[in-house]
């Protein structure tokens, strides 16, 4: 699933460069593909900019231009994945009618459709098929106009488009699509994980900077999205002060060391258990389904104490997954032995480069 802002797709491409421009850290991957075989070919992670009123297209040209130097790709095509702090997506249902008319509807109804007003935002759609519709031929076309179907739906302001246009421009780059970041870890889990997607009721749950995000999907549907406002700032941040150490001592200790520090770190990973716990509750009750396995990623994943911590309060069986279980590595040989640890920071990076090909 895309939903992008913005696409130039010409033509089928054989290889993608994509960026996950997070709040903290900036992920990019450099994925090739031939035939039916992916190779992860680069990945690369960097300090993100500070923007700053007035000067976000200029420095995010600068930084796309060492995040494409840093993976020593000559691509000019790249995707661009935005933090949920950035986008919108939302899952609604509307009559058939052509996409540029869903846009227009959107755009001068977005409350009524949205529960918000973003007049001032850039929305692309796309119809929900479901993969039991799929295997019985079904699709919305086949499907009477005048019934509703759920349409996936993502939103960004215009003039974020507008700076993102501006700063690819400037660094001479073209781009190929601007996407909602909060799918990447959909993309991704259908490439990676194809029989869970498929036939389980599964939670995708990625830990970022700021924001944890937790999607349901039921046979590949999504069933729910949500964004709960804690990430793995507020971990470090707590943490730091329960010590009175540094931020960044703070950060180490989270990932490398977090045995030592369980009885600190265990009551801060306890109100984000809640909220994950009280959505999948929520589709349990609302769906009359059971939730088998959540699946984890993001930085904060890279932490065993925190997914005991989360497997213990949400009651269902967690783990860590791999994105890259997909592709074939050929990444530089000083950066292989590293890919294992950093696989779940690029799930949304991944995911992104997935939608483009």
């Amino acid at each position: 699933m895309g939903v992008p802002f913005i696409s130039s797709h010409a033509k089928r491409r054989d290889q993608v460069v994509a960026v996950d421009l997070g709040v903290r850290s900036t992920k990019a991957v450099h994925v090739q593909r031939r035939g039916d075989k992916f190779n992860l070919v680069n990945y690369a992670l960097l300090d993100s900019p500070v923007f700053e009123k007035n000067s976000s297209a200029d420095l995010l040209a600068d930084h796309m231009k060492n995040v494409v130097r840093a993976l020593g790709s000559r691509t000019k095509q790249v995707t661009l994945a935005l933090s949920d702090s950035e986008t919108v997506f939302r899952q609604v249902e509307a009559p058939l009618m052509p996409v540029a008319d869903l846009r227009r509807m959107l755009k001068f109804n977005s409350k009524t459709y949205l529960q918000q007003e973003l007049n001032d935002f850039v929305f692309d759609c796309q119809y929900v098929t479901s993969l039991a519709q799929m295997a019985k031929g079904e699709g919305a076309k086949t499907v009477a106009p005048s019934q509703k179907h759920k349409v996936a739906v993502g939103g960004a302001r215009r003039q974020l488009m507008d700076d993102v246009q501006a700063a690819f421009k400037a660094a001479g780059l073209i781009p190929d699509q601007v996407v909602p970041g909060v799918l990447g870890p959909v993309n991704a889990f259908e490439m990676a994980e194809p029989e869970s997607f498929a036939k389980e009721v599964v939670a995708l749950v990625e830990l970022g900077f700021k924001n944890t995000t937790i999607t349901i999907l039921d046979s590949g549907e999504i069933m729910l999205n949500r964004v709960v406002a804690i990430g793995g700032d507020r971990l470090t941040s707590g943490l730091a002060e329960a010590l009175n150490i540094s931020y960044q001592e703070a950060e180490n200790i989270k990932v490398g060391m977090p045995d030592e520090v369980a009885q600190n770190l265990e009551p801060l990973i306890h109100p984000l258990g809640r909220e994950l716990r009280a959505s999948i509750d929520y589709f349990e009750n609302h769906h009359d389904k059971t939730l088998s396995r959540v699946f984890l990623s993001g930085g904060s994943a890279c932490g065993q104490l925190i997914v005991e911590a989360l497997q213990s309060e949400l009651m269902v069986q967690c783990q860590v997954w791999a994105p890259t279980k997909f592709m074939q590595l050929m990444v530089p040989p000083e950066k292989a032995g590293e890919i294992e640890q950093v696989a779940p920071k690029l799930t949304v990076a991944i995911g992104a480069a997935a939608a483009s090909f």
